[in-house]
């Protein structure tokens, strides 16, 4: 399983052979050091244990963990493998020329925050009526019946909007820069700028 931790970078544009332009993001690769594995045979799945970037704080607990690979990542993340043909072992290093130009990938990262939305912003709600009589113009409306007596779970209210975790399929690797380290996937990724992002294989 190919995957890599990236840190976004921001939007630029490329143009192609044929003329077109294309928009892509450019994501940075901070030093992905395979730190431990997990295996069918004593987790009961298979997984890859990545850690990326460079820190001088860790405790005894983690150290102890961190000792195969000489590693001091700041972001440790466990990416499954349901293929189970990882070939990657504990100390590996893996930089951006793991992908190919024109190989699909998924990507997750945490979508930018909101704050608190009404419901017209967070749901596409329907603007109510500005006539005479009318003074619903962006009220949640009825929220509830008689009966059971209270709110059901999962009623589209106002709240708090963004800042949750989205995967993108479908995106296609449009750059690759090894002197840099920096992948350019096509289109939009989730998250703001210096935000992590999980780049994985498109299965």
């Amino acid at each position: 399983m190919k995957a890599l931790i990236t840190r976004k970078l921001g939007m630029t544009s490329v143009i192609s052979e044929d003329g077109s332009v294309q928009a892509i993001t450019l994501l940075s690769v901070d030093k992905n050091i395979v730190i431990g594995k997990r295996t069918e045979a004593i987790d009961g799945y298979s997984a890859d244990i990545i850690g990326a970037g460079d820190t001088k704080k860790i405790n005894k607990p983690l150290s102890g963990k961190l000792k195969a690979s000489k590693a001091t990542p700041k972001i440790i993340k466990e990416l499954r493998d349901k293929s189970n043909d990882s070939t990657l072992n504990v100390g590996d290093t893996i930089k951006a020329d793991v992908f190919n130009v024109g190989d699909s990938v998924s990507v997750t990262g945490t979508s930018k925050g909101k704050g608190w939305a009404g419901t017209i912003k967070r749901h596409n709600f329907h603007r109510g009526r500005k006539t005479h009589g009318g003074r619903s113009y962006r009220r949640v409306g009825s929220i509830g019946s008689m009966y059971p007596q209270h709110i059901l779970k999962g009623k589209r209210m106002a709240g708090r909007m963004g800042h949750e975790q989205v995967t993108t399929h479908g995106l296609k690797v449009a750059l690759i820069n090894p002197e840099t380290n920096v992948i350019g996937v096509a289109g939009s990724v989730p998250g703001p700028r210096k935000s992590m992002v999980i780049v994985k294989e498109a299965k």
